[in-house]
């Protein structure tokens, strides 16, 4: 009958009093407080978190150390403040310390014959060449020459001064303004 009326008064307690009195060792006080204040720490947890079980997990990590630390806790009446604090620590703890996710989408799954290109990256493949080289055939002359001598012959910088008959630095220039020139035209192919 006594833990019936301790359970009602520990129901009937302002949080400063339960504070108090779990820092006094009230073990039923601080359950008492843990039950109040569960849903806000979960809470915090799974907004950090967004993973249900997970921010289960991290909500009862949170009670034990609050639990632990009590003793620390100098304003009972900053309770729920500090246990909002250590809440949120430990879930950005948690989030940095977790493994990448790994996804099990079918889609997403690599390939266990990765001899053969899929049918898609060659299509897509096959569309980016494209693209390409229609924006080459749009460019000037000069542009064109200059993109293919550097990018598809794979000639250096001073082969292509020697070819072209021009400074080092205008090969530069022209190579810098060529690509702005063909990322306009790849831009405007995709937007018709």
């Amino acid at each position: 009958m006594d833990a019936i009326l301790e359970k009602i008064s520990l129901q009937k307690a302002t949080n400063r009093q339960l504070v108090l009195a779990a820092q006094q060792g009230n073990n039923s006080a601080f359950g008492e407080l843990a039950n109040r204040f569960e849903q806000m720490v979960y809470t915090v947890c799974r907004q950090r978190l967004r993973d249900y079980a997970e921010a289960q997990e991290v909500t009862q990590d949170v009670l034990i150390k609050a639990f632990e630390k009590l003793h620390q806790l100098r304003e009972p009446l900053a309770f729920a403040g500090w246990l909002r604090s250590i809440a949120v620590r430990q879930a950005i703890n948690r989030s940095t310390r977790r493994p990448p996710t790994v996804s099990v989408e079918p889609h997403r799954l690599d390939r266990s014959d990765t001899r053969h290109a899929a049918p898609s990256d060659v299509v897509l493949q096959r569309e980016r060449s494209d693209q390409l080289h229609a924006g080459l055939d749009r460019l000037a002359s000069l542009d064109r020459s200059t993109l293919v001598a550097f990018y598809l012959n794979g000639r250096s910088i001073l082969e292509m001064s020697d070819e072209f008959a021009a400074p080092v630095g205008t090969i530069k220039r022209r190579l810098h303004v060529a690509r702005k020139r063909l990322a306009q035209e790849l831009e405007c192919l995709q937007a018709v």
